[in-house]
């Protein structure tokens, strides 16, 4: 069992219909792609060509902000405002989805791209999964 699985357990409130195995899994997609994304800024910002890389700069920090707050959002019980919950799981789709689509053009010449794209396209995934649990 993760620790984000173990909180989630252990909260005394039960979370209704929400499927907590698929809620755990988009909470660590989610973190996991916030910090892949800030790694993948950080090193585009050290590349010989990093003008070339301003838009995925942009797109990844951009990524990072709203996984970061999905994340955060879907660790506090949401059972009651289930509008919020479906609502940042759609931004939060939007926003890896494209961040993967601009990671993928420099993914043949940047692995942390390749990394960051692969992250990207898991949190959207898992995003997709947990929406289409909530009915």
């Amino acid at each position: 069992m993760t620790h984000v699985q173990s909180m989630l357990h252990a909260h005394p409130k039960d979370y209704g219909s929400i499927d907590r195995t698929k809620l755990a899994e988009c909470i660590q997609a989610c973190f996991e792609c916030a910090q892949t994304c800030t790694a993948c800024a950080d090193a585009c910002l050290n590349e010989d060509g990093v003008s070339e890389l301003t838009k995925c700069i942009r797109t990844n920090l951009d990524c990072v902000d709203i996984c970061a707050a999905t994340g955060k959002i879907l660790s506090r019980d949401r059972d009651d405002d289930a509008g919020i919950t479906r609502s940042v799981l759609e931004a939060c789709r939007t926003a890896c989805r494209a961040c993967a689509d601009e990671c993928g053009q420099h993914a043949s010449m940047h692995r942390h791209c390749e990394l960051c794209a692969e992250a990207c396209r898991r949190c959207e995934r898992a995003c997709a999964e947990l929406l289409s649990s909530l009915g």
